[in-house]
């Protein structure tokens, strides 16, 4: 009985060993923390870019509709163009700032396209064709979530901006229509 019952717990024991050796290996304990660590100053300085390209896109779009240089759907057009644009441009900005932080931090196998690694995460297309190497596991998925808030919020000012233009546009004239 007393056999059966050591083997019973052997496995667990070697469990354990695996975990240890498998957190040890993969980033566990301060590994983790000073990956999190180092993705959330990325994460803050993308926050800063994206802050400060939305602040000039809502100021922009403000200073449009109150000079009233164009009319109706030439308006909206112009407006949404440029707005989609400034974000397209605005988010390859983050994404340079991911690819050169994968570069400082070595975070991809030598010649691996930091660039384009850093484009499949941050839009969590997540080919797999690039991985991480074993001590930066986590900035992958800190990538992908930044680059999905960060998306969130470019499609919520989109809307905001598009809204507004349809708002102001429909207070100057009853017939307007897109």
């Amino acid at each position: 009985m007393r056999a059966s019952a050591s083997r019973a717990l052997r496995p667990c024991s070697d469990q354990v060993r695996l975990q240890v050796g498998y957190s040890s290996v993969t980033g566990g304990g301060m590994d983790m923390v000073r990956q999190l660590l180092i993705s959330g100053v990325v994460s803050m300085a993308n926050i800063a870019i994206h802050a400060l390209a939305m602040v000039a896109i809502v100021r922009t779009a403000h200073i449009v509709a109150a000079r009233e240089i164009l009319h109706g759907a030439v308006r909206l057009l112009t407006t949404m163009i440029a707005t989609v644009s400034v974000l397209m441009i605005t988010h390859i900005s983050e994404v340079i700032v991911w690819s050169v932080a994968y570069w400082i931090i070595e975070a991809a196998p030598p010649g691996s396209n930091l660039l384009y690694f850093a484009f499949v995460n941050y839009t969590t297309l997540g080919y797999g064709d690039v991985t991480p190497v074993d001590r930066w596991r986590l900035v992958g998925p800190m990538t992908a979530m930044n680059g999905v808030l960060l998306f969130g919020w470019s499609t919520a000012v989109i809307f905001e901006i598009l809204r507004r233009t349809i708002a102001h546009e429909g207070s100057r004239s009853t017939k307007w229509r897109i």
